[in-house]
């Protein structure tokens, strides 16, 4: 059996889980999100925690155990905490600053790109070289942090793009010069 499929989601206070079939309601202090799960997977609320079951050890219903338990854990999670990724902007002049809504990053272009966060995503720009993506879908917030990414991504000569703060960036060594 699955051994994250197994393990029951404790519901945090303040957080409500309605099941009604195949969809699952999250409700929580930062908001709301809903999703709809494969209709052979059963998914109870017992005493404050949420219970994933399977009707047998078929390889589909093995594979979507452990995966309905994971996105169930992460829509309770979203709602009572929140999910964010940190960037940095490695170069001399890259920098990055808010308008608004918006986020312009100055990194090496002809041009400044503004990027328009998605819906339920807030952008914070906390120094000129980091930005932090905040939101309460994990899956929305990570997809918001590589398009942010994919503007310069990082070269392994001499380290400048925009990374993961927690990114390791191979580095290449360069012409030897004899």
């Amino acid at each position: 059996m699955s051994r994250i499929g197994k393990k029951p989601i404790e519901i945090p206070n303040g957080v409500e889980v309605n099941v009604e079939g195949n969809k699952v309601t999250v409700k929580g202090p930062k908001g709301t999100l809903s999703r709809d799960f494969h209709s052979d997977i059963s998914i109870k609320v017992e005493e404050n925690q949420v219970v994933v079951e399977r009707p047998n050890d078929h390889r589909t219903y093995r594979a979507l155990h452990g995966t309905t338990r994971s996105l169930i854990a992460g829509m309770v999670e979203g709602v009572s905490k929140g999910f964010s990724k940190t960037l940095e902007l490695v170069g001399v002049g890259y920098r990055a600053q808010k308008k608004g809504n918006k986020l312009v990053l100055n990194v090496g272009y002809s041009h400044p790109v503004e990027i328009t966060p998605m819906d339920g995503i807030e952008i914070d720009v906390p120094s000129q070289t980091q930005v932090v993506v905040k939101g309460i879908d994990k899956q929305v917030v990570g997809e918001m942090a590589a398009n942010i990414r994919k503007v310069r991504v990082p070269e392994p000569y001499k380290g400048k793009g925009i990374k993961y703060s927690d990114e390791v960036i191979r580095r290449k060594e360069g012409k030897t010069g004899k």
